[in-house]
């Protein structure tokens, strides 16, 4: 139904939302999975205020880091299986 060349479909439209809910879910995900693993030791054990501060701030760093590359790359995956799978 693209009757005009930039016209989506509803299904096109519900795709697109499911897979951006999808990209900032797993993001969300990974980045908590990694900041827990990196800044976790400074809550568990008893470090120093630098330490804790370090690990903090890396672990923090990396999570979002890891937040924007994740988004970015499935997403990018989607519109590359969204143009080459048009045709089937």
């Amino acid at each position: 139904m693209t009757s005009h060349g930039g016209r989506r479909t509803p299904a096109e439209r519900d795709a697109i939302t499911v897979e951006i809910g999808y990209a900032l879910c797993s993001a969300a995900f990974a980045a908590a999975v990694l900041f827990g693993a990196v800044a976790g030791p400074a809550y568990v054990f008893e470090l120093p205020a630098g330490a804790r501060r370090a690990l903090t701030g890396a672990g923090t760093t990396l999570a979002a880091v890891v937040f924007a590359v994740r988004v970015v790359s499935v997403l990018l995956r989607f519109g590359r299986a969204g143009r080459t799978g048009s045709g089937s």
